[in-house]
């Protein structure tokens, strides 16, 4: 990671942190880099609901046309929606305004290629070293060479058509809620299952700029869970902010998260000859209950790294074509070139349908190991592998669990925490080792 890219783009609070400054730098910086084919360059840029969107919108779009670019302004959309428009458009690239599932007064800023794949971290090293080089000279053009906004009003309805597409699916006769978090998909998510015959609830589809997340979504399932019990549903979705993940909930209000919509969707493919390379990628976040399922199933199972692009790199080297994180960032490479929710819901609502099994049964094909992950704050999270304390009490901690379960120490790559995961069969035990080791690295980071 560099100075101001992290795993998924450039985060911040929003006006303090993210700037309009940096903003128009990272616009001006990111036209120039992307513009690979001499010609002038066109970039799509889309954002989630959040209020300071406008703000990071009025200063990327100058950014961009300050280099002689022009700018498509798709609007409020999803992630993985601008990361299609990217294709669908021409464009030579895209960029999109969003913080996922973080509260209002973060937001980010975050660059697809024009292939709509999210970019390499060499690229994203060459934009960021020209965002901070205030000597370098960039192109001034004037007249009819400066570059001009457009809007694109059909920006929904064509990534609405899309979905369709890949979700070619009668949904009639099933009861679904869904979450929209009021965020990004609360214009499209309620069309779309609609539209398929779903009998629909929607829950937090009203964002106003500053209700995105809160206490809501893929990271805040408690009132979708409540829902779906008294509505007598057969499932719910829950969406985050930006739509690029997905959290279900099954008929008895009993959550399924990413690992075990990639079992369930992952299985169906398997049984149907269509997992391509017989391979699952996951990043090393994923539960031992997953590798095991799949590997009863005789699924060979590639880790990564935490982060969906680390995934998807995988995928494009050694191939495979579908994989996640637990988190229910799930990438479908036949269908589409990013983690996206809409497409997972449509990819598990198509195993519901054809298996006619409940959702509660599909998922009780995973045993989940008890999991205990502890998110630590911290001054500098840089430090973390440089000090002899933490060092020890990591090592201290596999000792324990050796043979029983495992510990995972990592940075976040989004906020200043450091991340404690555990997993082992006795929980109270877990808790205890965890709960240890975190206030070693508190005591030592903060």
């Amino acid at each position: 990671m560099g100075v101001l890219f992290g795993t998924d783009g450039v985060r911040g609070i929003a006006n303090r942190d993210l700037t309009p400054e940096l903003a128009f730098r990272l616009g001006r910086a990111g036209a120039y880099v992307l513009n690979r084919e001499g010609r002038r360059p066109r970039i799509v840029v889309g954002k989630d609901t959040r209020i300071s969107g406008d703000l990071l919108e009025a200063a990327l779009t100058a950014g961009i046309l300050s280099v002689g670019g022009d700018c498509i302004r798709a609007g409020v959309i999803p992630t993985p929606g601008l990361a299609y428009l990217t294709r669908a458009l021409d464009c030579c690239a895209g960029a999109v305004i969003s913080a996922s599932h973080n509260p209002v007064e973060d937001n980010g800023i975050k660059f697809f290629g024009g292939d709509g794949f999210k970019l390499p971290d060499e690229i994203e090293k060459e934009i960021e070293e020209l965002v901070l080089n205030e000597g370098f000279d960039f192109p001034k053009p004037t007249g009819k060479a400066v570059g001009r906004a457009f809007e694109e009003r059909g920006a929904a309805d064509r990534y609405l058509h899309f979905l369709k597409e890949v979700g070619d699916i009668d949904l009639s006769g099933l009861k679904i809620v869904i979450d929209c978090a009021n965020g990004a998909s609360s214009y499209i998510a309620p069309r779309l299952f609609s539209d398929l015959g779903a009998d629909l609830t929607v829950l937090h589809g009203e964002p106003n700029g500053v209700n995105i997340n809160e206490k809501c979504g893929s990271t805040h399932t408690e009132s979708l869970q409540e829902a779906v019990r008294n509505l007598g549903a057969d499932l719910g979705l829950a969406f985050d902010g930006d739509a690029d993940r997905l959290i279900a909930v099954d008929e008895k209000g009993n959550l399924v998260d990413g690992d075990q919509i990639m079992v369930i969707c992952g299985l169906f493919r398997k049984n149907k000859g269509a997992l391509e390379g017989n391979k699952v990628v996951v990043t090393v976040m994923s539960n031992l209950g997953l590798r095991e399922a799949f590997k009863k199933a005789g699924v060979e199972v590639t880790e990564t790294r935490v982060g969906d692009r680390y995934i998807m790199e995988e995928m494009l080297k050694n191939g495979g074509k579908f994989g996640g994180e637990q988190s229910g960032h799930i990438i479908f490479l036949d269908r589409t070139t990013t983690g996206d929710g809409l497409v997972t819901a449509l990819e598990l609502l198509k195993v519901v349908r054809e298996t006619k099994a409940p959702l509660s049964r599909l998922a009780a094909q995973m045993t989940r190991f008890p999991q205990v992950l502890v998110n630590v704050r911290v001054e500098n999270k840089q430090g973390l592998y440089d000090n002899a304390a933490i060092v020890e009490a990591v090592r201290k901690a596999e000792r324990h669990l050796a043979g029983r379960g495992r510990i995972l120490v990592r940075p976040s790559g989004t906020e200043p925490l450091v991340r404690v995961m555990g997993e082992a069969m006795d929980e109270d035990e877990l808790r205890e080792v965890v709960g240890e080791l975190a206030q070693v690295i508190k005591s030592a980071l903060s």
